[in-house]
């Protein structure tokens, strides 16, 4: 068996999981000195489910989304991916040539989006994260979080069942980022999308995510997970929720198991 296997459409509904790894290890180096950058990391992400990845640089986090995005195989072990993936980066990489439509258009075109349909889909995608009409901007005339927004509908415009975000507001300024924090938290719970996010901030990971998987350098591996009972609909008054105090509890104790896992 190839160390990444792909799924049948046929299995693509029996299974509750949309992401299965077994086993992953992942190294780098040469032959004569291998470094193990991931060892033995099993992780399972259910449908709809939004999973975080925490812990300190160097742990494996990004390796991890990088494998189920399909840029980089396992030295060992199996990714199993269900459906359809979208990654939104640290860093936007928009086209800077191209209007905010431009690049939409682009990514609706690489799948499979006829010319006379991409408009409106391109307004939709825009709607979707807040930026109505403003399809004929430049890129460059854009703040920061307008530029990630604009980023995340790219991602959208595969239509994809799961998303990937690689510490996608670690740039922005703090009141942005709580505002992103809000529309990402929002849209998963509108469309039910299957979320794995990898950031350092315990507040950020408490606030979106289902579950908080922990990780450990030297090597990568996963040394513990965080349930979030905390209320996830659509309609979730998310600026009272931060001032909950199960809340605040919650990001205390996940703060402390971070700070353990840069020791263990």
């Amino acid at each position: 068996m190839s160390p990444t296997e792909a799924t049948s459409p046929a299995e693509t509904t029996a299974p509750a999981s949309d992401i299965e790894l077994s086993g992953i290890s992942v190294r780098y180096g040469t032959a004569k000195a291998p470094v193990t950058a991931v060892a033995d990391v099993s992780l399972t992400v259910d449908r709809g489910e939004f999973v975080v990845l925490v812990g300190p640089s160097g742990c494996g986090k990004t390796t991890l989304l990088r494998l189920v995005a399909g840029f980089q195989q396992p030295a060992g072990g199996t990714v199993k991916v269900r459906r359809k993936v979208g990654v939104v980066f640290q860093q936007p990489r928009l086209f800077p040539w191209r209007t905010v439509g431009g690049n939409l258009s682009f990514a609706l075109a690489r799948h499979g989006v006829v010319r006379t349909e991409r408009a409106a889909r391109t307004e939709e995608l825009l709607s979707l994260v807040g930026l109505s009409g403003m399809a004929r901007r430049r890129t460059w005339e854009l703040s920061g979080g307008q530029q990630q927004r604009v980023a995340i509908a790219r991602a959208l415009a595969a239509e994809p069942q799961i998303l990937l975000m690689d510490e996608p507001f670690a740039a922005l300024d703090a009141l942005t980022r709580e505002r992103l924090q809000e529309e990402v938290r929002t849209l998963a719970a509108v469309t039910g999308t299957t979320v794995l996010f990898v950031t350092h901030s315990a507040e950020e990971a408490v606030l979106l995510g289902s579950r908080v998987v922990v990780m450990a350098a030297g090597p990568g591996r996963v040394i513990d997970e965080v349930p979030v009972p905390l209320p996830r609909e659509a309609t979730t008054d998310v600026a009272a929720l931060r001032g909950d105090p199960g809340f605040a509890v919650l990001r205390t104790e996940l703060a402390a198991v971070t700070r353990d896992a840069a020791t263990a």
